[in-house]
């Protein structure tokens, strides 16, 4: 019998991962039907099932926003604004796609997804078999262990951490069954659930691995010094809160076998009838072409299930130390330039170049010791050297970061793309080589977003590079025969440094006036928390609505809301509702209380950015 391989999917969170990934005015079908959350969320699942094999398959989704997690903390992720107009109805369309491939799209009202990918992971482990879920949040990787791995979308939806065991201890220095521990201290403020003030990552790590758990922690917490001490006391009741809402429920009563789950081949015509209504026609290509598979000759390519030539061979040097400065002297100009790095939210780290000239010298140059940095800044800021590349922004705020710039830029393969049909939905680079040049380009290492994990493969650069020089040539092309290229070299390119030396300087933020925003909306809580408990005669928690319905409905006898799960709902629009009917003084101060906490929750947000 074989081993079951089961792949689990959290739909909603890597739609919305997709979504804010790929430009929305780049996706959509002729009736106007946005498609970027889609494409992106079905380019993935195609890449990962080839990847990973699974022989089992399932996408979980949320059903709503009101859960069971909801019920017992009424502020639980509500802060979240409404879904932008462009995504709804994509969430139906991936469900659509999903079904089409034959593969289950499962959900349970009261319950979030993740909590679908747990019950979903106990059945398989049960099988003996091993688990692989693919999920934008972080929770999940609770449920890692020698036979489940989280892989988790380090920027957008195309590149997959393997957290492992191991890769959890090395990122967090925790084990994963400590990592719910760690996050109820840290807090989440995508969730809305609040941190200990003063507290940050370093020390709800530090003291996890101290006191072994944070139920031990809790039973010494009398012996934690200082003002992080008196913090965590003070905000005990939201950190055990926070502990019960982290936790992944194993126990949803969903009606689905693994041997459900098993991946079929799937109904051809629907899966044709879904991509053609959403004008997904190379991803189409790209899925009939991984299935069934067949044997590739290392010299071809598989395009739309046909294999074409593939591109000459480059053969890349590894150049480090001194001898950069010598090679990057023998180099024939124009040279492609491929870069590998992070940059983002105004700075950037180049991490690697590859290089290929006119006449098909190639190497990879990566920055890591003084020498070859050195040299590949000089070489990179020297004009009289024409260079191309891609999408060179990114690599300029990295650059400028750096102290340093590109000069001699004299193509820009993404932007001349860009002026010539500006209504495309995609100008990453391995789009460009597969719609121009039609093959498939597997390896980006160059990113315009922070990275997860700042460790990156720089193989396949130079053949990055090379795939920027054929571009460029077919470019030039098409822009000559438009009258486009003054476009390009007039406007565009020129643009490209001021644009990455705009974004390294910032906006100025006064983070002390942030600070006293903080504060006074701390002392509004307090106040309004004081005032609560004088009303009702004792202490009780105004973040608990357990507590709030015992206060309310049945302390003070006011009239009682909807009835749910566990009670009687506290949310803000039925509390709102309630004080419209009584006017009650206590509801008051809890409006104004979480009102407040809202305020605060969104400035301290703001506090680490700013100080970045």
């Amino acid at each position: 019998m074989t081993k079951i391989r089961l792949l689990l999917l959290d739909g909603h969170s890597l739609a919305y991962r997709a979504f804010y990934a790929l430009p929305v005015e780049n996706f959509s079908t002729s009736t106007g039907q946005p498609t970027n959350a889609v494409y992106g969320f079905t380019s993935m699942l195609i890449n990962v099932l080839r990847d990973e094999q699974p022989t089992h398959v399932a996408v979980a989704f949320d059903v709503s926003r009101h859960t069971f997690r909801t019920e017992e903390f009424s502020a639980y992720k509500a802060n979240r604004a409404a879904s932008p107009v462009e995504f709804k109805g994509q969430v139906d369309l991936i469900q659509e796609v999903v079904r089409a491939m034959g593969i289950p799209a499962v959900q349970c009202d009261g319950f979030e997804a993740d909590d679908v990918i747990a019950t979903l992971t106990g059945r398989a482990l049960r099988t003996g078999g091993e688990v692989f879920i693919v999920t934008g949040d972080r929770d999940a990787f609770q449920l890692v262990n020698q036979q489940v791995t989280v892989l988790y979308p380090k920027k957008g939806v195309s590149d997959l951490a393997r957290m492992t065991p191991d890769a959890v201890q090395e990122k967090y220095g925790l084990s994963p069954t400590q990592y719910p521990d760690y996050a109820a201290l840290r807090g989440d403020p995508s969730d809305n659930l609040p941190g200990i003030p003063g507290v940050g990552e370093k020390t709800a790590a530090k003291w996890i691995k101290e006191y072994g758990s944070l139920a031990q922690l809790i039973d010494r917490v009398t012996e934690v010094p200082g003002k992080v001490g008196d913090a965590l006391r003070t905000a005990l009741p939201q950190v055990i809160i926070n502990r019960d809402l982290t936790a992944l429920r194993t126990d949803v009563p969903i009606d689905l076998a693994i041997t459900d789950c098993e991946l079929r081949p799937w109904d051809e015509v629907a899966v044709e009838q879904i991509f053609e209504a959403l004008q997904f026609r190379t991803l189409r290509d790209r899925l009939f072409a991984g299935r069934p598979k067949t044997t590739k000759d290392p010299g071809r390519q598989v395009i739309g299930g046909a294999t074409v030539p593939g591109p000459k061979a480059i053969t890349a040097v590894g150049v480090a130390g001194s001898a950069a400065k010598g090679w990057l002297a023998g180099l024939r100009p124009p040279c492609s330039v491929a870069f590998a790095g992070v940059w983002g939210r105004g700075v950037g780290v180049l991490d690697a170049v590859g290089i290929v000239d006119s006449v098909g010298a190639a190497a990879i140059i990566e920055v890591t010791d003084l020498a070859a940095k050195c040299a590949v800044l000089d070489w990179l800021a020297d004009p009289a050297i024409s260079k191309w590349a891609h999408d060179a922004k990114g690599p300029a705020l990295a650059l400028a970061s750096a102290g340093s710039t590109i000069e001699g830029l004299a193509f820009d393969t993404a932007l001349a793309a860009y002026i010539v049909a500006p209504g495309q939905r995609s100008f990453v680079l391995a789009d460009l080589a597969q719609r121009l040049l039609g093959r498939e380009l597997l390896t980006e290492t160059s990113s315009d977003q922070l990275s997860f994990d700042d460790a990156q493969s720089h193989e396949g650069l130079a053949e990055q590079a090379a795939v920027i020089g054929e571009l460029t040539l077919e470019l030039t092309k098409t822009l000559e025969s438009e009258d486009a290229l003054k476009v390009l070299v007039g406007i565009e390119l020129p643009l490209v440094d001021v644009l990455a030396r705009m974004e390294h300087a910032g906006i100025a933020v006064d983070i002390a006036e942030l600070q006293t925003l903080s504060a006074e909306f701390a002392a509004t809580m307090h106040d309004a928390e004081t005032r609560a408990h004088e009303i009702v005669g004792r202490a009780f928690n105004l973040g608990s609505p357990k507590q709030l319905q015992e206060v309310l409905f049945f302390d003070r006898n006011l009239p009682k809301t909807k009835k749910i799960k566990t009670g009687y709902t506290t949310d803000a629009e039925a509390l709102q509702a309630l004080y419209a009917q009584t006017s009650d003084p206590l509801i008051e101060q809890l409006l104004n209380w979480r009102d407040r906490s809202k305020l605060r929750q969104t400035v301290d947000g703001l506090l680490p950015l700013a100080d970045a």
